[in-house]
């Protein structure tokens, strides 16, 4: 193996086992801002040594002792680890060593929960949202910041501040690395689940930029959001979750044209939905929904776009049971954003006066102000009502309102279209 063959190498196995190294060094540390310096280090020592020796048998493993070692060495200097062995202060230079080492290894055996703290740490309520995002990708997902700010469209130096000041407000704040106590369990698996949804969405329906998708994101959430529920298998929010994505990511290959504009669901080629992700999808549905009687924000979506996933043609979709489960989600999460789903499957379910009357109640809405999607969702109603003059304003509006150049596109084309019938 060549020796840039041998780097690109040692990039994709860190890529692979960075997380489950970060979340063994941070148990051990007990300060994810030093683990991941460790983690960097055993990559650096990666680069040095496998272009001669080969990549190892058991990569991880070797990462893992590279990262161990740093952190004894770091004990040596009295700068960690002070707390947990106070026992070993007394102890010589020689025996020093041995000691750590084994306790060490003592606390980096259970990896799974290990992973499961570093979620509950990287998504604490403590940090902004975006820093919640920027650091779960960074340690979990093992993006670059580069990365990270290609994929939200931001500058690189903002992500790298943002990963920055949320690894110096964990450390200052003293947050323990541990599993939550139940009494704010529910709470961080709330913050885990939204961070993970997050940047799920962002790549499923791309917020800025000229493309409508961005699949490395979804990618990843999807990677996170399985890990998530294999890690607690008893959450049903978690299968709820896992069970939206992957219903959702089905759709991927039919949600734009071959010229990259976006095709809406009910005009989508169902033949390329992917049935292995749809079955995927229900098969965890299925999980959340037999794990609790009242069925949460995720579990409700999820049953929402089985209806969809569900329905061989486009005419038997069931609007009104996805009409109930709306109703269902509204009692729930009383948003204004479900409200106006709500509102879109009303109009499919009773047709497009009903779903306008209940738009025009939600038109004072402060959140829906500034919400694309609002005056689009309006837009296709008047013009389903004939009112050509109305949905050409609305449809102009939405697209002065996104920030995405696809949809604005597809805005403006759906705008010219009312004018041309009304002329």
């Amino acid at each position: 193996m060549t020796a840039e063959a041998t780097h690109r190498a040692v990039q994709a196995v860190f890529r692979i086992e960075s997380p489950r190294l970060i979340a063994g060094l941070t148990r051990i540390v007990r300060d994810v801002g030093v683990a991941e310096e460790l983690a960097q280090d055993a990559l650096l020592a990666a680069l040095e040594n496998w272009p001669e020796s080969g990549v190892p048998e058991n990569p991880g493993a070797w990462l893992m002792a590279v990262g161990k070692r740093r952190a004894i060495n770091v004990h040596r200097r009295g700068k960690m680890l002070e707390r947990k062995h106070e026992d070993l202060a007394h102890e010589s230079d020689s025996s020093e060593g041995p000691a750590v080492e084994a306790a060490l290894d003592a606390a980096a055996e259970d990896v799974g929960d290990d992973l499961l703290r570093l979620m509950f740490i990287a998504c604490h309520p403590v940090l902004a949202t975006e820093a919640r995002v920027a650091l779960t990708l960074r340690l979990l997902g093992g993006l670059t910041a580069e990365e990270i700010a290609r994929a939200f469209l931001v500058p690189e130096a903002t992500v790298a501040q943002r990963i920055v000041r949320a690894k110096r407000t964990l450390a200052e704040k003293q947050i323990p690395f541990e599993m939550p106590r139940a009494a704010e369990r529910a709470a961080r698996l709330d913050s885990v689940l939204e961070v993970v949804y997050l940047i799920f969405n962002e790549g499923y329906s791309a917020t800025a930029g000229d493309d409508v998708l961005r699949p490395a994101l979804t990618e990843d959430a999807l990677r996170l959001g399985r890990v998530l529920a294999a890690l607690a298998p008893e959450e049903p929010e978690a299968h709820g979750l896992i069970a939206l994505m992957e219903i959702n990511a089905s759709r991927f290959a039919s949600r734009t044209s071959p010229s990259g504009e976006p095709v809406l669901l009910l005009d989508q080629d169902r033949s390329r939905w992917d049935q292995l992700l749809i079955h995927r999808g229900l098969a965890a549905l299925e999980r959340a929904e037999s794990l609790r009687a009242i069925r949460g924000r995720y579990t409700l979506q999820a049953a929402i776009t089985a209806c969809h996933a569900r329905a061989r043609t486009p005419g038997e979709t069931d609007f009104s049971a996805i009409a109930a489960l709306y109703a269902e989600l509204f009692a729930l999460l009383p948003t204004p954003v479900v409200a106006l789903n709500h509102a879109v499957a009303v109009s499919m379910a009773r047709g497009p006066a009903a779903g306008l009357a209940m738009l025009d109640a939600l038109t004072e809405e402060p959140a829906l102000r500034s919400y694309h999607l609002f005056p689009a969702a309006r837009a296709d109603l008047l013009e389903k009502l004939g009112r050509l003059d109305d949905a050409r304003s609305e449809f102009e509006r939405a697209a002065a309102m996104t920030q995405n150049t696809r949809q604005r596109e597809r805005l403006l084309e759906r705008a010219e279209g009312c004018r041309r019938r009304g002329d």
